[in-house]
C-alpha cells in the first residue's frame, strides 16, 4: 500500500475571499511541495466566487440535447424532448387553477384605458396586475411586459406602465424610466401604437415585495428546501399571465408579444419557449452563451439576482441559447448593447450565431433579428425602441 507523508494544510478561503491569518502563516503547500499530491489546488475559490477547477467543469458542458446534435426524428421532436427537459428542472408543477380575472379600476387616457385588474397567477397567489386597452372594439394585437431585475425591488410592474394609482411609485418609476428607457414607459408607448399590454410583478418587486437584494439567495434556498424552485415559479407564473393575457375578449389570442429588457429579456424568450400563446418576442440585453458568461467578474457569479435565473442541471443538457431556440420558428429579436458590462460581445455572438442556425434551418432565418448595438450599454434606448416596436408591428401583421 503507498502510503503519504502527512501535512497540515491551509484552512480554505472565506467566501469573501479573505483567506484567514493563520493561513497566511501556513508551510507552503501544492505542486512539488513534498507531501502533497500532484494536483493539489490549494484554496478552494478564486475571484468571482469560482472553484479553481471551473474551466474544467465547463469543458464538461457539451449540451447534449441542444438542436445541433438531435435532429433525428425532426424539429418538432427536438422541441418536445427540449421543452420537456426545461419544465421538468424548473421544480415547479403546472397550475391550471382558474384565473378569475376581477377589473377593480379602470380610467380613460389619451387613445387607452388604464385598468388595475385582480387574478389568480397561481393557485397559490392572487396578485394585482395593470392594464392598459385601446380604445376601439378590438380584438387587439396584445404585449405580456416583463420587468426587470435592477436590484430595484419598490416597483416592479410600474417600471414599464406608468402607474397613476400611487404618487410616490410614480416618481420612482420616472426615474427608472430616465435611466434604463430614455425617459419613456415602454408599455404606454405600445399602447399608443394600438396594442393591450400587461404588467404584472415578478415575486419580491411591487406589491409582492418586502425583498431585498441580500435577501434573494435565502429565499431561492427556502424555495429548494420546500422541494420547489424561486426561478421555476417565476417561469410558471410568465405562463400563465400569457395565458391568462389570451383569454381577455380585447385580445386577438393568435397576436401575442412578450417583451422584456435585462431579467425581462430572459423571461421573454424563457416564455417564448415554454409558451405557445407567444406569437413573437422582443428581448433587450439578455443573450449570452453559458461558457463566456461564466468568467471571473461577471455578476452571475455574485449569486442573489442569479437565483432567479437558475434551474437546477439545466445547463447539462441545454445551452442558454438553445433554451430561447425552443421558440423557433417563431418571430423573436434580440438586441444588446455594445459596452453591457454584463454580456460580453464574445459571448453575445456566440449565442446569436447558435440560434440563426436554429432558425435557418427551419428556413425561417427571416423571422429572427438580432443586433449589438454599437456604443450602448445596458439600456433600452429610444432608437432601440423605434426598432424593435417597428419590427413587432410587421411581425403581428396589426390590421
Amino acid at each position: 500500500m503507498k502510503r503519504r507523508a502527512f501535512v497540515t494544510l491551509p484552512t480554505l478561503a472565506l467566501a469573501s475571499g479573505a483567506v484567514p491569518a493563520a493561513a497566511e502563516a501556513a508551510p507552503p503547500t501544492g505542486p512539488g511541495v513534498p507531501g502533497v499530491a500532484p494536483g493539489f489546488e490549494g484554496p478552494s475559490v478564486v475571484d468571482g466566487m469560482m472553484p479553481v477547477f471551473a474551466d474544467r467543469l465547463k469543458a464538461e458542458l457539451d449540451f447534449p440535447l441542444a438542436w445541433s446534435g438531435n435532429r433525428d426524428g425532426g424539429f418538432r421532436a427536438w422541441k418536445r424532448r427540449a421543452r420537456a427537459k426545461v419544465e421538468e428542472l424548473l421544480w415547479q408543477p403546472e397550475d391550471r387553477s382558474a384565473f378569475d380575472v376581477e377589473i377593480v379600476d379602470e380610467q380613460p387616457r389619451d387613445g387607452y384605458r388604464q385598468r388595475q385588474v385582480l387574478f389568480n397567477v397561481t393557485g397559490h397567489s392572487r396578485v394585482r396586475a395593470t392594464m392598459l386597452v385601446p380604445d376601439g372594439p378590438g380584438p387587439f394585437p396584445a404585449a405580456l411586459l416583463l420587468h426587470d431585475h435592477g436590484a430595484k425591488f419598490d416597483i416592479g410592474k410600474e417600471k414599464l406602465i406608468e402607474p397613476w394609482y400611487d404618487e410616490t411609485r410614480r416618481a420612482s418609476a420616472r426615474a427608472w424610466s430616465e435611466r434604463y428607457f430614455a425617459g419613456r414607459f415602454i408599455g404606454n408607448r405600445l399602447a399608443a401604437r394600438g396594442y393591450a399590454v400587461l404588467a404584472v410583478d415578478a415575486l419580491g418587486w411591487g406589491d409582492r415585495g418586502g425583498l431585498t437584494y441580500e435577501g434573494q439567495q435565502a429565499l431561492a434556498g427556502n424555495f429548494f428546501n420546500l422541494g420547489s424552485s424561486l426561478s421555476g415559479l417565476m417561469a410558471r407564473e410568465d405562463v400563465r399571465a400569457a395565458a391568462m393575457l389570451a383569454t381577455l375578449p380585447e385580445v386577438d389570442e393568435r397576436r401575442i408579444a412578450a417583451v422584456g429588457f435585462s431579467l425581462g429579456g430572459f423571461r421573454a424568450w424563457q416564455v417564448a419557449a415554454l409558451s405557445n400563446t407567444i406569437a413573437a418576442t422582443v428581448s433587450v440585453c439578455w443573450m449570452t452563451g453559458l461558457r463566456e458568461m461564466m468568467v471571473p467578474g461577471n455578476n452571475t457569479l455574485r449569486g442573489q439576482s442569479a437565483y432567479y435565473m437558475l434551474h437546477p442541471g439545466l445547463y447539462r443538457y441545454l445551452d442558454i441559447p438553445d433554451v430561447a431556440s425552443i421558440a423557433a420558428p417563431r418571430p423573436m429579436m434580440l438586441l444588446n448593447g455594445e459596452t453591457d458590462p454584463l454580456f460580453t460581445v464574445a459571448g453575445v455572438e456566440a449565442a446569436y450565431a447558435k440560434m440563426r442556425a436554429v432558425w435557418a434551418a427551419q428556413r425561417a432565418g427571416d423571422r429572427l433579428s438580432t443586433r449589438i448595438w454599437p456604443g450602448l450599454g445596458h439600456v433600452f434606448a429610444g432608437e432601440m425602441q423605434d426598432e424593435a416596436f417597428t419590427w413587432l408591428d410587421r411581425r403581428l401583421h396589426r390590421r
